[in-house]
């Protein structure tokens, strides 16, 4: 795979790839998913290449979920929805992550359904307010 900031993404797994940072630490990385379910669609990935999220160590999991309930503070804070959902399904590639997605409705959480096009600006407005939000 290709190294990007310190994450290891073979070539297929493009909406693996963080063009769209939200925050970052020494273990994870956030970002926006590029094939969003809803504005706002972001992920969180291990930095360490892991296939199964629950083969991560005790202290890895609890600290990413920490970091995850940060991210989705802000989401929740940067969009109107009920809820921000958390789901993992682990089929999509070999690189355990979390998907977080602003929702009104559990329908909203439906993988198979059609993804929403961005445009590069859109994506670009949606990280602003999410990290404008996670810094204040």
């Amino acid at each position: 795979g290709m190294a990007v900031v310190g994450l290891e993404v073979p070539h297929a797994h493009i909406h693996l790839i963080p063009s769209f940072t939200i925050a970052e630490t020494a273990n994870f990385i956030s970002f926006l998913d590029i094939n969003p379910l809803k504005e706002g669609h972001t992920l969180v990935v291990p930095k360490k290449e892991i296939d199964n999220i629950f083969d991560l160590d005790d202290d890895l999991i609890a600290e990413m979920h920490i970091f995850t309930k940060k991210i989705a503070k802000a989401i929740e804070n940067s969009f109107d929805c009920k809820k921000v959902g958390m789901a993992v399904v682990g089929l999509e590639v070999p690189h355990a992550h979390i998907h977080l997605i602003p929702i009104d409705e559990v329908s909203e959480m439906d993988f198979s359904q059609e993804k929403i096009p961005h445009s590069r600006m859109q994506f670009v407005m949606v990280m602003g307010r999410i990290k404008e939000s996670l810094n204040s």
